[in-house]
């Protein structure tokens, strides 16, 4: 281990042994440098388990049966990188560790898209009851704004009978998703589509329609986190009130729903934007566990 590996820490690395060590020295670390949790793990003690675990191979889960086992030197080398990482330079857990998760399913990530962790996701998991009763049809669903695919993926998983559009402008993402379709075995059901918004689809319409798109304001951009900072900002901004990707949204979709679609839009803290920009419509606002100001749902009649 060099010099300059170990300069930011705040012991010599040498006085750590086991996994234990190693965890609760991740849990100091991540306390003394001010690291922000909000990609994924909401404090700095299951992250430091995820990080440890990831670096050490080891299977994500219980770590009973290793917490007293003895660190290799190799393996130190590569605990002080992700420690590095994560409180010098402020990366998030899982752009060190290449994977996110979401829902009990692994998805690779990089810093060419966003991580993954949409409200959305829990909706899927329930397989959107009320709004979809038969989940077994054979469904045309259109994940906008596709990022890794994660959305699009989980839908397809919930959803065994249905084919998935994954849309997304960048390149870069769409390289990302491609990869997680792969990963997933799902080529043949989603199909990822480089498109600017709905340019791209053709006049095709879909059963329902999910997104999770750019929408933090300009005034919240500037004072985002540092680990927000490694994600594209093209999948956060969204411009001087949140709205302009979901305006265009709102306005392009009910051309591309099918009689009784409908259109999930995730939008996170900007409810009073979004009211103060679309008055006139009267979204039905869905449940999740960060409340019931995160997501709505609109039909296609409430969109004309």
């Amino acid at each position: 281990m060099s010099q300059d590996q170990s300069a930011h820490l705040a012991v010599d690395p040498k006085e750590l042994h086991t996994v234990r060590d190693w965890v609760r020295f991740f849990v100091s670390e991540m306390r003394r440098g001010h690291a922000f949790f909000g990609h994924g793990s909401t404090n700095a003690f299951d992250e430091a388990i995820y990080m440890v675990q990831s670096a050490l191979n080891l299977p994500v889960g219980d770590l009973g049966p290793f917490w007293d086992a003895r660190v290799t030197a190799n393996e130190a080398t590569r605990l002080v990188r992700f420690i590095n990482q994560r409180v010098v330079d402020r990366k998030p857990a899982s752009y060190i560790t290449g994977e996110a998760w979401l829902q009990g399913h692994a998805f690779k990530v990089d810093e060419r898209v966003i991580i993954p962790r949409s409200f959305i996701a829990e909706l899927l998991a329930d397989q959107l009851t009320p709004w979809v009763n038969a989940p077994e049809m054979p469904f045309d669903i259109l994940d906008m704004c596709t990022g890794s695919a994660c959305l699009a993926i989980l839908a397809a998983h919930v959803f065994e009978n249905a084919e998935v559009d994954a849309v997304d402008l960048s390149t870069d993402a769409l390289a990302v998703a491609r990869e997680n379709i792969q990963l997933h075995d799902l080529k043949h059901r989603v199909h990822a589509i480089e498109s600017d918004l709905f340019s791209n689809l053709n006049g095709k319409q879909y059963d329902f329609i999910l997104t999770n798109p750019p929408y933090v304001n300009e005034a919240s951009m500037k004072k985002l986190p540092p680990e927000y900072l490694h994600e594209p900002r093209m999948a956060l901004a969204g411009g001087d009130s949140g709205m302009d990707l979901i305006q265009d949204i709102l306005t392009q979709a009910p051309k591309h729903l099918k009689d009784g679609g409908f259109l999930v839009v995730e939008l996170g803290n900007e409810r009073l934007h979004f009211e103060a920009a679309f008055p006139h419509l009267n979204p039905i606002w869905l449940e999740t566990s960060a409340g019931d100001e995160q997501v709505f749902l609109l039909n296609k009649e409430d969109l004309v």
